[in-house]
């Protein structure tokens, strides 16, 4: 079973990808950047723009048949590593309890430069 999950972005169909991808028990979200209504959520503000990212990708894995609980992986990208507490946060009221492996990787630039963090995100259904 495959099923592809859209978030309606206007990205996905100029790249050609889905935010998710279900694979049997398996779902992977693409890097979700903090866009809400469109735009840049929490220009400037790290911990704002990881909770916009959170948001998609826990709507995204709900709408592939899983719950927050079944995020095994997140990936953190950020541009200015000296805000990772305050992405961490954001992480930690999300996953404080379901504690997925999670990396935060520091990189010079995303598509938008207003987007300061981007996030994968990896799970597996347990039925």
């Amino acid at each position: 079973m495959r099923q592809l999950v859209s978030s309606g972005s206007p990205f996905e169909g100029e790249i050609g990808f889905s935010r998710a991808v279900r694979s049997g028990n398996r779902i992977e979200v693409s890097g979700t950047a903090p866009i809400r209504d469109g735009k840049t959520a929490g220009i400037g503000d790290a911990y704002e723009q990881t909770k916009a990212c959170l948001e998609i990708i826990v709507k995204a894995v709900e709408a592939a048949g899983g719950k927050p609980s079944d995020i095994i992986r997140t990936r953190i990208f950020l541009t200015d590593m000296s805000v990772w507490k305050q992405a961490a946060k954001a992480h930690g009221e999300i996953f404080g309890d379901i504690r997925p492996a999670s990396s935060f990787i520091g990189t010079n630039a995303l598509i938008n430069p207003e987007w300061l963090v981007e996030i994968e995100a990896s799970a597996e259904i347990v039925e």
